[in-house]
Protein backbone atom coordinates (compact mmCIF):
# COMPACT_ATOMS: atom_id res chain seq x y z
CA UNK A 1 0.00 0.00 0.00
CA UNK A 2 1.41 3.35 -1.02
CA UNK A 3 0.47 6.23 1.24
CA UNK A 4 1.13 9.94 1.18
CA UNK A 5 1.67 11.86 4.44
CA UNK A 6 -1.32 13.45 6.17
CA UNK A 7 -2.87 16.50 4.53
CA UNK A 8 -0.85 19.65 4.97
CA UNK A 9 2.32 17.83 6.02
CA UNK A 10 4.20 17.78 2.72
CA UNK A 11 2.54 20.42 0.62
CA UNK A 12 0.29 23.49 0.63
CA UNK A 13 -3.46 23.28 0.51
CA UNK A 14 -5.32 24.57 -2.50
CA UNK A 15 -7.18 27.86 -2.55
CA UNK A 16 -6.65 31.56 -3.18
CA UNK A 17 -4.69 34.24 -1.39
CA UNK A 18 -0.98 34.99 -0.97
CA UNK A 19 1.60 32.24 -0.83
CA UNK A 20 2.27 33.05 2.81
CA UNK A 21 -1.43 33.11 3.65
CA UNK A 22 -2.25 29.86 1.93
CA UNK A 23 0.86 28.24 3.41
CA UNK A 24 -0.20 29.29 6.90
CA UNK A 25 -3.71 27.95 6.32
CA UNK A 26 -2.21 24.65 5.22
CA UNK A 27 -0.13 24.53 8.38
CA UNK A 28 -3.22 25.04 10.54
CA UNK A 29 -4.91 22.14 8.76
CA UNK A 30 -2.01 19.90 9.71
CA UNK A 31 -3.24 17.66 12.57
CA UNK A 32 0.01 18.30 14.46
CA UNK A 33 -0.07 22.09 14.07
CA UNK A 34 -1.19 22.59 17.69
CA UNK A 35 1.90 20.80 18.95
CA UNK A 36 4.17 23.35 17.25
CA UNK A 37 1.87 26.39 17.37
CA UNK A 38 3.91 28.25 19.99
CA UNK A 39 7.19 27.98 18.07
CA UNK A 40 5.54 28.92 14.76
CA UNK A 41 3.81 31.95 16.29
CA UNK A 42 7.02 32.97 18.05
CA UNK A 43 8.84 32.92 14.69
CA UNK A 44 6.04 34.95 13.12
CA UNK A 45 6.28 37.63 15.84
CA UNK A 46 10.06 37.83 16.10
CA UNK A 47 10.94 37.47 12.41
CA UNK A 48 7.92 38.19 10.20
CA UNK A 49 10.05 38.41 7.04
CA UNK A 50 11.57 35.00 7.75
CA UNK A 51 8.13 33.57 8.51
CA UNK A 52 6.69 34.85 5.22
CA UNK A 53 9.71 33.49 3.38
CA UNK A 54 9.15 30.05 4.93
CA UNK A 55 5.49 30.10 3.93
CA UNK A 56 6.37 31.11 0.37
CA UNK A 57 8.86 28.25 0.19
CA UNK A 58 6.08 25.84 1.20
CA UNK A 59 4.30 26.72 -2.05
CA UNK A 60 7.31 25.33 -3.90
CA UNK A 61 7.30 21.97 -2.08
CA UNK A 62 5.25 20.17 -4.71
CA UNK A 63 7.77 21.26 -7.36
CA UNK A 64 10.70 20.01 -5.26
CA UNK A 65 11.71 16.45 -4.34
CA UNK A 66 10.17 15.23 -1.10
CA UNK A 67 13.66 14.81 0.32
CA UNK A 68 14.67 18.42 -0.41
CA UNK A 69 15.74 20.05 2.86
CA UNK A 70 18.66 21.67 4.61
CA UNK A 71 19.04 19.11 7.35
CA UNK A 72 22.84 19.08 7.22
CA UNK A 73 22.92 22.87 7.33
CA UNK A 74 20.62 23.15 10.33
CA UNK A 75 22.71 20.59 12.25
CA UNK A 76 25.85 22.63 11.54
CA UNK A 77 23.96 25.79 12.50
CA UNK A 78 22.94 24.22 15.81
CA UNK A 79 26.55 23.26 16.53
CA UNK A 80 27.83 26.72 15.66
CA UNK A 81 25.29 28.31 17.98
CA UNK A 82 26.40 26.06 20.82
CA UNK A 83 30.03 27.02 20.20
CA UNK A 84 29.10 30.70 20.16
CA UNK A 85 27.47 30.38 23.55
CA UNK A 86 30.59 28.69 24.89
CA UNK A 87 28.42 25.90 26.25
CA UNK A 88 28.75 22.14 26.08
CA UNK A 89 24.99 21.85 25.87
CA UNK A 90 23.33 22.64 22.56
CA UNK A 91 19.86 24.12 22.11
CA UNK A 92 17.15 21.80 23.40
CA UNK A 93 19.37 20.28 26.10
CA UNK A 94 21.41 18.06 23.76
CA UNK A 95 25.00 17.36 24.72
CA UNK A 96 27.56 18.62 22.23
CA UNK A 97 30.40 16.22 21.38
CA UNK A 98 28.95 13.51 23.60
CA UNK A 99 31.69 10.88 23.98
CA UNK A 100 31.61 7.30 25.21
CA UNK A 101 34.13 8.26 27.90
CA UNK A 102 31.54 10.61 29.38
CA UNK A 103 29.30 7.59 30.01
CA UNK A 104 31.61 4.61 30.44
CA UNK A 105 35.14 3.97 31.70
CA UNK A 106 36.39 2.73 28.34
CA UNK A 107 39.83 1.67 29.54
CA UNK A 108 38.37 -0.41 32.33
CA UNK A 109 35.81 -2.23 30.17
CA UNK A 110 38.44 -3.12 27.55
CA UNK A 111 39.40 -5.94 29.91
CA UNK A 112 35.86 -7.35 29.74
CA UNK A 113 34.20 -9.48 27.09
CA UNK A 114 31.59 -8.22 24.65
CA UNK A 115 28.92 -10.10 26.61
CA UNK A 116 29.98 -8.45 29.88
CA UNK A 117 30.03 -4.99 28.31
CA UNK A 118 26.59 -5.61 26.83
CA UNK A 119 25.29 -6.57 30.27
CA UNK A 120 26.84 -3.46 31.86
CA UNK A 121 25.39 -1.17 29.15
CA UNK A 122 21.92 -2.66 29.32
CA UNK A 123 21.85 -2.69 33.11
CA UNK A 124 22.98 0.94 33.32
CA UNK A 125 20.35 2.26 30.89
CA UNK A 126 17.50 -0.04 31.94
CA UNK A 127 16.79 2.30 34.85
CA UNK A 128 16.86 5.41 32.65
CA UNK A 129 14.10 6.92 30.55
CA UNK A 130 15.86 6.64 27.22
CA UNK A 131 16.60 4.44 24.22
CA UNK A 132 19.74 2.32 24.04
CA UNK A 133 21.18 -0.66 22.16
CA UNK A 134 24.23 -2.82 21.63
CA UNK A 135 24.66 -3.23 17.87
CA UNK A 136 26.68 -6.08 16.31
CA UNK A 137 29.72 -4.73 14.44
CA UNK A 138 28.67 -6.19 11.09
CA UNK A 139 25.24 -4.59 11.33
CA UNK A 140 26.74 -1.19 12.15
CA UNK A 141 29.23 -1.55 9.28
CA UNK A 142 26.29 -2.02 6.94
CA UNK A 143 24.39 0.92 8.45
CA UNK A 144 27.46 3.16 8.36
CA UNK A 145 28.25 2.37 4.73
CA UNK A 146 24.67 3.11 3.77
CA UNK A 147 24.58 6.29 5.85
CA UNK A 148 27.53 7.65 3.86
CA UNK A 149 25.67 7.08 0.63
CA UNK A 150 22.19 7.98 1.92
CA UNK A 151 22.49 10.33 4.91
CA UNK A 152 18.81 11.27 5.24
CA UNK A 153 15.41 9.59 5.31
CA UNK A 154 11.77 10.23 6.15
CA UNK A 155 10.29 8.32 9.11
CA UNK A 156 6.65 8.00 10.19
CA UNK A 157 5.38 7.92 13.76
CA UNK A 158 1.88 6.46 14.24
CA UNK A 159 -0.50 8.90 15.92
CA UNK A 160 -4.22 8.85 16.66
CA UNK A 161 -4.60 11.48 13.91
CA UNK A 162 -2.59 9.48 11.37
CA UNK A 163 1.18 9.75 10.99
CA UNK A 164 3.63 12.44 12.05
CA UNK A 165 6.66 12.57 9.79
CA UNK A 166 10.25 13.11 10.92
CA UNK A 167 13.37 13.73 8.89
CA UNK A 168 16.44 11.83 10.08
CA UNK A 169 19.90 13.12 9.09
CA UNK A 170 23.25 11.51 9.86
CA UNK A 171 25.99 13.85 11.10
CA UNK A 172 29.04 11.69 11.70
CA UNK A 173 27.91 8.80 13.91
CA UNK A 174 25.05 10.88 15.33
CA UNK A 175 21.58 10.57 13.83
CA UNK A 176 19.47 13.72 14.28
CA UNK A 177 15.68 13.78 13.94
CA UNK A 178 13.30 16.69 13.64
CA UNK A 179 9.68 16.85 12.56
CA UNK A 180 8.97 17.65 8.92
CA UNK A 181 6.75 20.56 9.93
CA UNK A 182 9.73 22.00 11.84
CA UNK A 183 11.91 21.78 8.74
CA UNK A 184 9.22 23.41 6.63
CA UNK A 185 8.70 26.34 9.01
CA UNK A 186 12.19 26.86 10.45
CA UNK A 187 14.46 25.57 7.71
CA UNK A 188 18.12 25.32 8.66
CA UNK A 189 17.41 26.59 12.18
CA UNK A 190 15.00 23.74 12.98
CA UNK A 191 16.23 22.14 16.23
CA UNK A 192 16.81 18.42 16.65
CA UNK A 193 14.16 16.67 18.74
CA UNK A 194 15.99 13.35 19.02
CA UNK A 195 19.66 12.40 18.65
CA UNK A 196 20.89 8.80 18.48
CA UNK A 197 24.55 8.54 19.52
CA UNK A 198 26.52 5.59 18.10
CA UNK A 199 29.89 4.71 19.65
CA UNK A 200 32.21 2.52 17.52
CA UNK A 201 35.06 2.84 20.08
CA UNK A 202 34.93 -0.89 20.89
CA UNK A 203 33.91 -2.12 17.46
CA UNK A 204 37.26 -3.59 16.37
CA UNK A 205 38.25 -5.10 19.71
CA UNK A 206 34.86 -6.34 20.93
CA UNK A 207 32.70 -6.55 17.83
CA UNK A 208 29.97 -4.26 19.22
CA UNK A 209 28.83 -0.66 18.81
CA UNK A 210 27.06 1.03 21.72
CA UNK A 211 24.11 3.34 21.17
CA UNK A 212 22.08 5.68 23.36
CA UNK A 213 19.95 8.76 22.83
CA UNK A 214 18.82 12.18 24.01
CA UNK A 215 15.42 13.62 23.16
CA UNK A 216 13.33 16.74 23.64
CA UNK A 217 10.67 15.49 26.05
CA UNK A 218 8.36 18.39 25.12
CA UNK A 219 7.74 16.73 21.77
CA UNK A 220 8.67 13.06 22.09
CA UNK A 221 8.31 10.31 24.67
CA UNK A 222 10.54 7.24 24.98
CA UNK A 223 8.17 5.10 22.92
CA UNK A 224 8.41 7.62 20.05
CA UNK A 225 12.20 7.53 20.21
CA UNK A 226 12.07 3.73 20.34
CA UNK A 227 9.91 3.64 17.23
CA UNK A 228 12.29 5.90 15.29
CA UNK A 229 15.35 3.93 16.44
CA UNK A 230 13.73 0.66 15.40
CA UNK A 231 12.93 2.10 11.99
CA UNK A 232 16.59 2.97 11.51
CA UNK A 233 17.35 -0.72 11.94
CA UNK A 234 14.49 -1.64 9.61
CA UNK A 235 15.65 0.62 6.77
CA UNK A 236 19.45 0.86 7.16
CA UNK A 237 20.33 -2.64 8.45
CA UNK A 238 17.90 -4.66 6.36
CA UNK A 239 18.90 -7.52 4.08
CA UNK A 240 15.91 -6.76 1.86
CA UNK A 241 17.04 -4.72 -1.13
CA UNK A 242 13.54 -3.39 -1.77
CA UNK A 243 13.36 -1.95 1.77
CA UNK A 244 16.72 -0.18 1.59
CA UNK A 245 15.75 0.81 -1.94
CA UNK A 246 13.31 3.29 -0.41
CA UNK A 247 16.22 5.03 1.34
CA UNK A 248 18.18 5.16 -1.92
CA UNK A 249 15.17 6.55 -3.76
CA UNK A 250 14.65 9.23 -1.10
CA UNK A 251 18.27 10.39 -1.38
CA UNK A 252 18.99 9.99 -5.09
CA UNK A 253 15.66 9.91 -6.95
CA UNK A 254 13.49 11.74 -4.48
CA UNK A 255 10.92 12.87 -7.06
CA UNK A 256 9.96 9.17 -7.28
CA UNK A 257 9.76 8.64 -3.51
CA UNK A 258 6.58 7.31 -1.87
CA UNK A 259 6.54 6.09 1.72
CA UNK A 260 5.28 2.49 2.00
CA UNK A 261 3.44 2.26 5.29
CA UNK A 262 3.12 -1.51 4.98
CA UNK A 263 6.86 -1.76 5.74
CA UNK A 264 6.75 0.49 8.79
CA UNK A 265 6.05 1.68 11.34
CA UNK A 266 3.45 -0.62 12.97
CA UNK A 267 5.66 -3.69 12.85
CA UNK A 268 8.33 -1.89 14.90
CA UNK A 269 6.15 0.58 16.81
CA UNK A 270 3.69 -1.43 18.88
CA UNK A 271 1.75 0.73 21.30
CA UNK A 272 3.47 0.60 24.68
CA UNK A 273 2.17 -0.96 27.81
CA UNK A 274 5.46 -1.39 29.52
CA UNK A 275 7.87 -1.38 26.57
CA UNK A 276 11.43 -2.59 26.45
CA UNK A 277 13.35 0.51 25.41
CA UNK A 278 16.24 -1.11 23.59
CA UNK A 279 15.93 -1.98 19.90
CA UNK A 280 16.27 -5.68 19.13
CA UNK A 281 19.22 -6.30 16.82
CA UNK A 282 19.27 -9.52 14.88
Amino acid sequence: MLAQPARGVLGPAGGTGTAAGSGEAALEENPFYGKYRHKIQELRRSSPDVFESRMEKRSEVKRQPVGHSKQGEFIRCMEEKAEGLGSKTAKGGFTKDKTLDSILNVEMVKEKSAEEITQIWNQYFSAKDTVYAVIPADKFDLMWKRAQNCPSFLYALPRKEGYEFFVGQWSGTELHFTSLINVQTQGETAPSQLVLYHYPDLQKEKGIVLMTAEMDSKFLVVHDAQCLANQVQLFYATDRSETYGLVETFNHRSSEFKYILDLAPERVCRHPGRVAVKPVWH
